[in-house]
């Protein structure tokens, strides 16, 4: 039963189907939203009327992009030999981050979930293998999630590209530095397993 009736209820229900917002957030967010100066307010309104008007995806690679191309996709220095395919655009800002890719890359919107519906004609397949029609690419990284759904679709991945001429290759992924075993979930120990390196080579 909700505490609040009218506009205030109605702003803290829509609040709370922000992915992470829980009930006590989404309160509090409407709270302060409330208490906070009319003009702040306003300049949150205009933030989000002009990011669903002007911002869309890249034509190229799915990323965000405020016009037909995304920024790394309009970057000549970017090398357009190698791609990293990843499963939303958040995945681009966290590699970026990294600074240690300089390719492009392939966002697949989201990943292989039979559960949820999803499978390989609802994702951006078919747009990436004809991006590899012009055989510029030479490289294939594949940096989807290291869970079930990621590894399902890095495997229907690996298979598609198998009759290409690419160096095809999947992020390492393991365990975190300060983690502890008894919490690791098994796919992350297996990976950690696949991953291991000599320490006496």
């Amino acid at each position: 039963m909700p505490v609040f009736e009218g506009v205030v209820q109605d702003l803290i229900d829509e609040l709370g189907r922000l992915p992470g917002v829980g009930p006590k957030s989404a309160q509090r967010i409407a709270f302060h939203l409330l208490q906070a100066d009319p003009h702040d307010v306003q300049r949150l309104v205009q933030a989000l009327s002009e990011v669903k008007a002007k911002v869309a995806f890249c034509e190229t690679c799915g990323n965000i992009a405020e016009g037909t191309q995304c920024r790394i996709c309009a970057d000549p220095r970017r090398d357009a030999t190698a791609i990293c395919v990843v499963e939303e655009p958040k995945d681009v800002v966290a590699i970026e981050r990294t600074r240690e890719f300089r390719g492009r890359y392939h966002v697949l919107g989201g990943a292989i979930s039979p559960l949820d519906g999803i499978g390989p004609d609802d994702l951006r397949f078919s747009e990436l293998m004809a991006r590899l029609s012009s055989g510029e690419v030479t490289e294939i990284i594949i940096a989807t999630d290291p869970n079930l759904e990621g590894e399902a679709t890095a495997s229907y991945l690996a298979r598609l590209l198998s009759p290409f001429e690419l160096r095809v290759s999947r992020l390492a992924s393991g365990l975190p530095v300060g983690g502890d075993l008894e919490y690791a979930d098994e796919v992350t120990l297996g990976r950690a397993f696949e991953g291991r390196k000599l320490l006496n080579a």
